[in-house]
């Protein structure tokens, strides 16, 4: 494992600089579906839902493909994948054929190149970090992926005012770009090789084992599951954030951008105290108690009107983005440590195919549900399914530890029992 900082500072700048670009898209494609084509909310539900489906199809065998890749010739490959797919957007709008299908297209591909990326991006973050610095490490990225979700929708809100939402989307191409320069700079990485004489498993085998250790462990199988509860909301708000901005709160373009760079504000501080969080309250009490945070903030969302209203959605961005970051980075970390070097990538896009199929699933729901009772009641309404992630973690065995970690150390003459011990 490299023990230089170089690597990892690599790594972090083009993680960052995507992650500006990403930010930008995130603002500026709903807005070119509301503004350029007026789309509705099934319309919006649907665009949004494209940028999660390949999570569905593609979560579980990712881990097992990219098991078998070069990791950093991967990323490069999902880097350049990522910027075609963007990059036709303003082609075909300066074409003069753009529509609603166009931008689903390039909301897809954009997305089946980033599972590939995620799970080989995960992987390789331990091969350049030292297992000890593994939890500020993870913070950082989440502080830093916080501070592009700030800076990177007041910045997209300016372009789209500026110059339109579909002509904002050439930063994120460029930003794609960028990364895949910096992270050809990087060693290559492979995961783990079989042992001597272990003959190579077939893949729906090597699936069902990252699927197994994911739902029999005691730790990550609730954690996976409070991620489903989180990345449901998550859903909903994706698909009318945009939409009940602009039309129920009458909102501006530029305006849009600085309302939801307020999720990045409340990410941003979460990630930088949540070392201290851990420090002090325990990794397993930290995520115990994000879900009644982040009810507290989605529930503020939707309420008010006019000014009031922009008030109410900035600061419950913020307090809900405030909640997620922690619980992610706790159980991001532990997964890195507690799973088997050679099943890691099978982990890492099991836990993701499981948590974020619920966001398309939750987009689409809202996009149907907010045609028929409006964005502001579904948004309403889907506070309150963030109370099942605390229940679930209190009745699992989480309940009990102080850290995450404390499960292994308690269990460490009884080892969770891994598919290839048995």
């Amino acid at each position: 494992m490299a023990t230089s900082a170089r690597p990892f500072w690599t790594y972090w700048a083009a993680s960052t600089t995507s992650g500006v670009g990403t930010a930008v898209t995130t603002v500026a494609l709903p807005l070119a579906a509301v503004t350029v084509l007026d789309a509705g909310p099934v319309e919006t539900g649907l665009l949004a839902a494209s940028s999660y489906l390949a999570w569905v199809v593609l979560g579980l065998p990712a881990g097992a493909i990219v098991h078998r890749l070069p990791l950093r010739a991967t990323q490069v490959a999902a880097d350049l994948a990522r910027a075609a797919a963007i990059l036709a957007v303003p082609l075909v709008w300066w074409l003069g054929e753009l529509s609603l299908v166009h931008l689903v297209l390039a909301a897809l591909a954009v997305n089946v190149a980033e599972v590939f990326f995620f799970t080989a991006n995960t992987t390789f973050l331990p091969t350049v970090v030292p297992k000890h610095e593994l939890t500020s490490r993870n913070s950082l990225v989440s502080g830093t992926q916080a501070a592009t979700q700030l800076g990177g929708p007041s910045v997209a809100g300016l372009l789209v005012q500026a110059v339109g939402a579909v002509p904002a989307l050439l930063v994120d191409a460029v930003s794609y770009v960028v990364s895949a320069l910096l992270l050809r700079r990087l060693p290559e990485r492979h995961e783990p090789a079989l042992g001597d004489g272990q003959a190579r498993p077939g893949m729906g085998q090597m699936i069902a084992e990252g699927w197994r250790f994911v739902v029999r462990h005691p730790v990550i199988a609730p954690a996976t599951w409070w991620a489903c509860v989180v990345n449901l909301v998550c859903g909903v708000q994706a698909g009318l954030f945009a939409l009940y901005l602009v039309r129920d709160l009458d909102a501006p373009a530029a305006m849009v951008g600085v309302l939801l760079a307020a999720d990045g504000v409340g990410s941003l501080l979460a990630a930088a105290a949540t070392p201290w969080l851990v420090r002090r309250f325990g990794s397993a009490r930290v995520l115990l108690l994000d879900g009644l945070v982040g009810f507290a903030g989605a529930l503020l969302v939707p309420l008010g009107a006019g000014a009031a209203g922009w008030l109410c959605f900035a600061v419950g961005t913020m307090v809900f983005g405030a909640s997620v970051v922690p619980g992610s980075v706790v159980t991001r970390t532990y997964r890195q440590v507690a799973s088997p070097p050679e099943l890691l990538s099978r982990v890492m896009a099991t836990v993701r195919f499981v948590s974020w199929s619920m966001i398309p699933l939750g987009s689409l729901a809202a996009g149907v549900l907010a045609a028929h009772v409006g964005s502001r009641a579904v948004l309403l309404g889907s506070a309150f399914v963030l109370l099942l992630g605390p229940v679930i973690v209190g009745l699992s065995p989480v309940r009990r530890l102080r850290n995450l970690e404390d499960h292994d150390a308690a269990a460490h003459d009884r080892p969770v029992a891994t598919p290839a011990s048995r």
